[in-house]
């Protein structure tokens, strides 16, 4: 059994796709299984997978969005760690699971990382929490790239809910982390480059985001809960609102 499993998605993105699966083979750690699951492209994206023999696993068929997608390739998946590297996304440098491999023998259920956002030529480190908590949850996330989920998360508390657009790691990170058993750490590492010109990083879809990520509580715990976290929430931010924006804007765009 693979240590890793990377796997990516992809749909008419043969420029993005042919950037992803060169940083993944080029990777000098070798114990890991990379999975690519195609959208039926008709751009070429097919022919550049089907150049690789470093691809363990593809396919390419509609689907019924990214958590659908990512869900056909947990299926298929067999490392005890899994990596959702979408195509366009990159890692870091060809050294990062080597790093990352060392984190992982702590069995820890979430690792996650720090992320580089590239939007159009422009280079921005995002410094990740070292601690992951519930006021953290209800204004922020996981970097869905930059996280190494175990994989028996999906085996115990199911796949991606299809049902979401935009949020579906969101929730399943959600469902997770309310659980008494699940543990995270923080990986002092830059783990990926991230594409910024997806759907995820696209202003117009913030009224969709928000939606979604209230649906996430709600699937979760009762709406009186969330609310009374909510309002928790909003006065510890208010009562720290100048210290917590002058940190958030340290950690979220250190330009290089």
């Amino acid at each position: 059994m693979p240590l890793i499993t990377v796997i990516t998605i992809n749909y008419n993105n043969a420029n993005g796709l042919q950037k992803t699966i060169d940083s993944v083979v080029d990777q000098s750690f070798k114990d890991f299984e990379f999975i690519v699951i195609d959208g039926q492209s008709s751009d070429g994206s097919v022919d550049i997978i089907k150049k690789s023999n470093k691809i363990n696993y593809w396919c390419s068929e509609k689907d019924h969005g990214i958590y659908d997608a990512q869900s056909k390739g947990i299926l298929k998946a067999t490392g005890d760690y899994l990596l959702f590297l979408n195509s366009g996304d990159v890692l870091s440098d060809n050294s990062v699971l080597v790093k990352v491999s060392s984190y992982l023998k702590g069995g820890k259920s979430f690792y996650y990382g720090n992320l580089i956002l590239e939007k159009q030529g422009v280079l921005e480190k995002h410094l990740a929490p070292k601690i992951i908590d519930i006021d953290f949850m209800l204004n922020s996330t996981f970097w869905h790239p930059c996280v190494f989920i175990k994989s028996t998360l999906f085996r115990n508390y199911g796949l991606y809910d299809t049902s979401f657009k935009i949020a579906g790691d969101y929730e399943f990170f959600i469902r997770c982390l309310l659980k008494p058993a699940v543990t995270t750490e923080h990986m002092e590492e830059f783990i990926t480059v991230f594409d910024g010109n997806g759907i995820s990083n696209d202003s117009s879809q913030d009224g969709l985001q928000l939606e979604e990520r209230e649906k996430a509580w709600k699937l979760n715990i009762s709406e009186i809960v969330y609310e009374s976290l909510k309002k928790q929430n909003s006065f510890s931010r208010s009562k720290y609102a100048f210290v917590i924006n002058s940190l958030q804007k340290l950690r979220g765009k250190q330009k290089f």
